[in-house]
């Protein structure tokens, strides 16, 4: 009976929070998610360099083809009445300037601009999320001026105005649109989420994702993930999107690293439950990193530990030889 009582007032202490009174969405921004994503084929020939997929009107998700790099990384594109925001620039290969100067202009025909500002911004520093930064940086297009932010602790928490990094939070406003930012690091030393008060989607960068999440300072990354659970406790949270996905369908099942094409991969998005299980999770190994697989991602602590493991179990070189050698045509045995 104890035990009940415990786990229906858990329960209840979580469902009190982040819910609307009528049953329509209250005041989140419906979107919409594809059923499924573009990946690496079956035939590269045919596969544009970017997918773009418009979730509303003011915030379109962009993947970068696994025919040019096996990362297959999402990166977002938040638009307000001022200026618009971009969160990562892509991995090898990307070339995501042409794409995203066309997104840009077709949205400002759409809603009648001549121009819009551009805030890029990263999820953390990484070279599969930095590698379009020349690109974007070399466009010279006066109807979209760019404002680059770098990928490195100090410009970040200006930007955001974080006064403690990275126990505060701070925030940026487009135009009638803010988006909170919140200091993650464990992933990276700049890892950064961005809560979208609109639409109530939570980017969460590498940190959290369909696929294994890569801890490189154990405690940081778990001091992170608590903030995270405190931050969104009382908040909506419609989807939580990461830049990634490595999980297939199947439950506790990813795809070997360096996969091009992924016809079965899991849904891109999570819910807040899945952070709650990821919090649950890195406090039931008591400070002691180990790696574990639940049913829609990995915890996956890096370190001198693990070297070994990563030595034996590494299959990128013959997976990659394999899926680069079908790129034409995955459909071939």
């Amino acid at each position: 009976m104890l035990i009940r009582c415990v786990l229906a007032n858990l329960v209840l202490s979580t469902s009190l929070h982040a819910q609307f009174a009528q049953p329509d969405g209250g005041s989140v921004r419906p979107g919409r998610l594809p059923l499924s994503w573009s990946t690496g084929g079956p035939r590269c020939m045919e596969m544009p360099e970017w997918q773009v997929h418009e979730y509303n009107p003011d915030l379109f998700i962009l993947r970068q083809s696994g025919c040019t790099d096996y990362e297959k990384p999402f990166v977002y594109l938040f638009f307000g009445k001022d200026r618009a925001l971009l969160y990562d620039t892509g991995s090898r290969k990307g070339n995501l300037a042409p794409t995203l100067q066309h997104v840009m202009h077709q949205w400002m025909q759409r809603n009648q601009r001549t121009s819009m500002p551009l805030v890029v911004v990263h999820s953390h520093s990484h070279g599969d999320h930095v590698a379009g930064d020349a690109g974007i940086q070399a466009l010279n297009d006066p109807a979209m001026p760019i404002t680059f932010v770098a990928a490195a602790i100090e410009p970040t928490r200006a930007l955001y105005n974080i006064a403690n990094w990275p126990e505060d939070t701070g925030s940026i406003d487009l135009g009638d649109r803010v988006i909170d930012a919140i200091p993650i690091p464990g992933h990276d030393a700049v890892s950064v989420a961005l809560y979208d008060r609109h639409t109530g989607v939570l980017l969460t960068g590498d940190s959290l994702y369909p696929g294994r999440i890569y801890i490189r300072d154990f405690d940081a990354f778990v001091r992170s993930t608590t903030r995270l659970v405190q931050f969104t406790q009382d908040k909506p949270i419609a989807h939580i999107l990461g830049c990634h996905i490595e999980e297939t369908r199947t439950p506790f099942l990813d795809y070997p690293t360096g996969t091009l094409y992924q016809p079965d991969e899991h849904e891109l998005s999570l819910s807040r439950g899945a952070l709650l299980e990821m919090e649950a999770a890195l406090e039931s190994l008591h400070g002691s990193p180990k790696r574990v697989a639940y049913r829609d991602f990995s915890l996956w602590p890096s370190g001198p530990a693990f070297r070994a493991a990563d030595r034996s179990q590494s299959s990128f070189e013959k997976v990659q030889q394999y899926q680069l050698g079908h790129m034409w045509d995955q459909t071939k045995p």
